[in-house]
Order: structure tokens, then C-alpha cells, then sequence
């Protein structure tokens, strides 16, 4: 498991009765989350300081209980990535912390290639993995079907003081966009795919994890240049393993280069506990 600790303003203070308790900068929030299945509260005066809660509806979905006032959104940072958070309707906040250890590896790559990369985000969310690239030198076409949270993206961008890199924003259903860069011989160093469990496209195309993600994968390797950096998919699909999308890769890509697949991880303070938080499988060159 790959552990994202290295956060400064991001921590889970504590977890437990399938809740987690988490300090986003100055911001307290109780979120729900299916891993945590034990009872026991490590630091039970501590739930008292949180600033919201979400809780979830019995008939679906749920809302946030506001115990303590807070702005609508605010700013966490990670080394000098810049991110705008905000309180979601579905108990999101527009970030995923565990996916720093994936930040910090393709900063890594980036970095150290000879050349500048070009990063293909796709399901691009609001940006993160973006930013990092660009961070890092890379030049990023980012892609996502939502316009609100492509404007979003755009938003962490800004606040990182990278608008002026090279950076072109997409909002299209994925598996087309593949489509017409395959059409017109597109190429790019670099792949990032966190594809959702179920969606729907904006013209009402039905996207499921277990039926597209081959498809998804065979697209993309399409788009690869003769020499690629790196491919990386992320998924939070309940009951799927890090080796199938392993699998995947070492059927897709021949063997070459390497491939390692795992979960994805976050600490919880003054504590010996992690939380999983979902799976990676790793192409590189």
C-alpha cells in the first residue's frame, strides 16, 4: 500500500462506526466512508470540534449538517500545489488526499524526463493530478465531461500560479475525445485515468466500470507516442482489485517497461491506523 504521509494540511484526526473525522486546513469535517467498520473512537473529545457533517439519507444521497460557520469554500496546499475545497452535495469536497503519493510520483517522472511531456488527464475532476503536471513542466490536456468541475480545475489552477503553463481544458465525454485524437494521430508521453464506477455521458451514454475499462485502456495506449513516460489508472470501484487492472496493463502493454498495481492509503494522526482509500496500476517506462 502506498501511504499518502506527507500532508501538512490535510490529517484524519480519528475514525470510526464507518465515519472518518478530518481537519481540511482550519476546517473539521465528518465524512461518511464503508471501510471504517470498527466501533471504537481512539479520540472521541474530538469530534466535538467539527466545523460540519455529512450525513447520509436513508432514500439516497444526504446533505451536510453545519455545526460551526464556514466559508463556502477555502484553500488547503500540498508542498506548492494550491487547492479550493468545498463542502459537495454528495459528501465530496472536490479532493482526493490519497492520491498525493501519485502527485509526488509523476512530479517525480516529469522532472527527471529529458524533454517536455505531454499529460493527457482523463475523468480530469477538478484538476489535481493537473496541476501537478504542470508543476512539474509537463503540458496537460485535461478532460472531463463535467463543465463545472472543468471550471473548477481551472480555479486550482489559478491558485497554484500556473495559469500562464501549458494547459488546454476539455469538456467531453472521454471515450469520444479518445475517438477523434486516434482519427487525427494525436500523441501524448504521459496518461492519468481515474474513470468512474457508473456514469452517464452528456448525450445519455451509459459509462460502467467492469464493461469499458479494456476498452478505455486499448483506447488510450492508441494515443501513447513510441516512447510514453507513464500510464496510470485509479479507480475507487467497490470489489475490483489492483491486480485486475494490473492484469490489464501487462496484457495491454506487452510486457514492456514495468507495471506495479496496490491500494492507495491515508494515515490517521498520532495513530498506528490506515484507511484505504482505493487502488492504483502503474505503466512506466
Amino acid at each position: 500500500m502506498l501511504v499518502a504521509n506527507r500532508w501538512k494540511n490535510y490529517e484524519i484526526l480519528d475514525m470510526a462506526n464507518g465515519e472518518k473525522l478530518e481537519r481540511w486546513g482550519d476546517i473539521i469535517l465528518i465524512r461518511p466512508d464503508p471501510q471504517i467498520i470498527w466501533s471504537e473512537k481512539s479520540f472521541p473529545n474530538k469530534w466535538k470540534e467539527a466545523h460540519a457533517k455529512y450525513n447520509r439519507s436513508k432514500t439516497g444521497g444526504g446533505s451536510w449538517e453545519v455545526k460551526k460557520k464556514i466559508d463556502e469554500s477555502w484553500v488547503i496546499k500540498y508542498d506548492k500545489l494550491v487547492f479550493n475545497v468545498k463542502p459537495m452535495g454528495f459528501k465530496h469536497t472536490g479532493l482526493f488526499p490519497e492520491q498525493a503519493v501519485n502527485w509526488d510520483w509523476m512530479i517525480n517522472k516529469i522532472s527527471n524526463s529529458k524533454k517536455q511531456i505531454k499529460v493527457l488527464n482523463l475523468f480530469a475532476y477538478t484538476g489535481a493530478a493537473s496541476v501537478a503536471c504542470l508543476a512539474a513542466g509537463a503540458s496537460v490536456c485535461h478532460v472531463d465531461s463535467s463543465k463545472g468541475m472543468v471550471t473548477w480545475a481551472k480555479e486550482n489552477v489559478q491558485s497554484s500560479g500556473l495559469q500562464d503553463k501549458p494547459i488546454r481544458f476539455i469538456v467531453d465525454d472521454v471515450q469520444k475525445f479518445l475517438d477523434r485524437e486516434i482519427r487525427r494521430g494525436n500523441k501524448y508521453d504521459a496518461i492519468i485515468m481515474d474513470p468512474p464506477s457508473y456514469g452517464r455521458g452528456t448525450n445519455g451514454e451509459v459509462w460502467k466500470f467492469e464493461s469499458n475499462i479494456e476498452e478505455l485502456v486499448e483506447k488510450s495506449i492508441k494515443v501513447l507516442t513510441d516512447k510514453p513516460l507513464f500510464l496510470l489508472i485509479n479507480s475507487y470501484t467497490t470489489g475490483i482489485s489492483s491486480v485486475v487492472l494490473e492484469n490489464i496493463l501487462k496484457m495491454k502493454m506487452k510486457n514492456i517497461g514495468k507495471i506495479s498495481s496496490g491500494e492507495l492509503g491515508l494515515p490517521m494522526s498520532n495513530s498506528n491506523l490506515i484507511l484505504p482509500c482505493g487502488i492504483y496500476a502503474r505503466w512506466e517506462s
